[in-house]
């Protein structure tokens, strides 16, 4: 099969390596038809260094199950399903609790010789606490929005729903990118009724305020705290939601932040220290977020997106083939598209 695999910063490559097979009775394989490129994955793309071998790489995708071992249960052949970003058993103390993300049995894509979701097929380990069955849809449109839910969406509601967004919230979302805008989407579902957008491309921004933003803020830094500040009357936000990843960012939502609010990152942190001493403590300030449980949420957000009461496919801009993903690749990094989606 074909997939993509990492050789270090900026060399991504497609090559044809062994089909799948399943290794555990709980495994499945899974034959991708949507897969996508994820802000996430410009780290490495950015910064990793030389590989003597590509590794594996993408973690969103769904597709129609070929093959299931034989303890598996919940899925069959012919099934459409989305995967979240990571696999999980279902079982374990902390996916009973709602933290799949924390699994004792689970893991990433990718890693330990497991698939990587920018492929054309993929072993799902752990299938039964893993995938969740969809219903088929030659919709493009929606197929997109399914295939949010596998981090994307599910990232921007662990940020409101971590950070405590409710009917008449205040929220500041730190980021015009696909997490950023999934979070201004998850905001308004919980009934935020003022959404400022810290971000600086108009499309984005403009798409921000299709989702629900209420207010655009462009101003980074100082310049972009004492605006926020200045929309609130001095006061701050209720929430602030992270979705970057840099100290700059994080240093942005502790300015912006009222007292006893919380700001929660979701942003891979790009960083080891930041500044949390005397004045959230004075202020009563939570800092909470981190890597979003996508599996817990999804039977939730589900119904919403079938119904097309939301719409979070819409951060897909651009629409590419499996050959194609390097350069897909270099377009996120660029700026040139927002998240590029690979059909197969």
């Amino acid at each position: 099969m074909r997939a993509t695999l990492i050789y270090g910063a900026g060399d991504v490559r497609v090559e044809t390596v062994p089909d799948p097979k399943l290794v555990e009775p709980t495994d499945a394989l899974v034959r991708i038809t949507r897969a996508c490129i994820c802000g996430s994955d410009l780290w490495p793309y950015g910064s990793l260094p030389v590989q003597e071998r590509g590794r594996p790489i993408g973690h969103e995708f769904l597709g129609i199950v070929e093959e299931t071992g034989a303890e598996v249960t919940s899925v069959r052949k012919g099934d459409l399903v989305v995967a979240p970003f990571l696999y999980s058993d279902g079982t374990c103390e902390f996916c009973r609790e709602g933290l799949q993300s924390s699994c004792l049995h689970g893991g990433g894509w990718g890693q330990n010789g497991v698939d990587g979701g920018q492929g054309e097929a993929a072993r799902v380990p752990q299938a039964d606490g893993t995938l969740v069955k969809l219903p088929h849809t030659e919709d493009a449109d929606l197929l997109a929005s399914m295939l949010t839910l596998s981090d994307v969406f599910a990232t921007g509601h662990h940020a409101a729903v971590t950070a405590g967004v409710r009917e008449g919230s205040s929220v500041t979302v730190i980021g015009d990118g696909a997490v950023g805008l999934s979070a201004v989407l998850a905001a308004k579902r919980l009934g935020a009724e003022r959404i400022v957008l810290m971000g600086r491309h108009q499309e984005r921004t403009d798409l921000g305020r299709d989702f629900g933003a209420t207010d655009v803020v462009a101003e980074r830094g100082d310049e972009g705290i004492a605006k926020v500040r200045d929309l609130t009357g001095g006061r701050g936000t209720h929430a602030v939601l992270e979705c970057v990843g840099t100290l700059p960012a994080f240093e942005m939502g502790l300015g912006v932040v009222r007292p006893g609010g919380a700001l929660s990152r979701v942003g891979v942190p790009q960083y080891a220290e930041g500044p949390i001493g005397r004045p959230l403590f004075s202020n009563n300030i939570t800092v909470t977020g981190g890597v979003a449980p996508a599996r817990h949420y999804i039977p939730e957000l589900l119904p919403d997106v079938l119904d097309g009461r939301y719409q979070p496919g819409r951060v897909f801009d651009r629409t590419i083939g499996i050959e194609d993903v390097p350069a897909g690749y270099q377009a996120m990094a660029d700026r040139e598209a927002l998240k590029v989606l690979v059909a197969f």
